[in-house]
């Protein structure tokens, strides 16, 4: 399996750890992250305030989260440029545990196809609709919610060129999309206990996270938990 590790090669805080999966990840590359705040780097994609899509996202896409998604977007187009029935995607704050890793990767590796989107998130929070496998401790499921964070996920080419044909307007980040089965068409799986963690925190902090005045954190996350409701209510099944 081919690895793509996002990361953008002016942010020196996290170039270390990129180096630490560039020896640990299988058949690694790095891949440029895109600055969303240049405008050059922002194209081929329409940019929308939330409406493009059912329900209505509430808030106003950062530069982060643009670029973010468009990195997302490049690393779907190099599976597709490179012919590869699949690739491990990450972001360059993933941290792994080596043994429970290696496993996730194995029983990936029993149920992959060209069509998958396989999660690994960080926190075990999603209810599964459907368990695909299980060993040693790990489970593959098809959540009924599908959680939030991309910072690791197998994704197929039939996948790839799927959400690149489903997300030629951007309205809202590329996890929150991702939730959106019904507008992407894109089953989308999760392997639990796979021994990932993000570490955001101890390398600077986000860099789409964005700031909020105190006064208007209440109404944000009012928006925040009506928008949650209403993606809920449209939950995966299976097939």
């Amino acid at each position: 399996m081919h690895a793509l590790i996002i990361h953008m090669s002016s942010s020196t805080a996290r170039r270390p750890n990129a180096e630490a999966l560039l020896r640990t990840l299988p058949d690694p590359m790095l891949i440029e992250a895109v600055d969303g705040r240049d405008p050059a780097q922002v194209t081929g994609v329409m940019i929308r305030p939330g409406d493009a899509f059912s329900p209505a996202y509430p808030f106003a896409l950062a530069p982060g989260e643009i670029g973010c998604f468009l990195s997302h977007r490049r690393c779907w187009r190099r599976i597709l440029a490179e012919g590869w029935d699949h690739a491990l995607i990450v972001e360059d704050d993933l941290a792994i545990d080596p043994a429970r890793f290696t496993a996730a990767l194995d029983l990936i590796a029993d149920h992959v196809t060209p069509d998958s989107y396989i999660r690994l998130p960080v926190k075990p929070r999603e209810r599964a609709a459907q368990i695909l496998g299980h060993r040693d401790g790990l489970d593959l499921i098809l959540p009924r919610k599908i959680g939030l964070q991309t910072v690791a996920q197998v994704v197929g080419r039939g996948a790839a060129a799927r959400l690149l044909d489903a997300t030629q307007i951007l309205d809202r980040p590329v996890d929150t999309l991702l939730q959106m089965h019904w507008v992407t068409g894109q089953p989308i799986h999760s392997l639990t206990g796979s021994g990932v963690r993000e570490l955001t925190a101890d390398l600077g902090g986000s860099t789409i996270q964005k700031k909020t005045r105190a006064s208007g954190k209440l109404a944000r996350e009012i928006k925040r938990a009506v928008y949650r409701a209403r993606v809920a209510l449209r939950p995966q099944r299976p097939a």
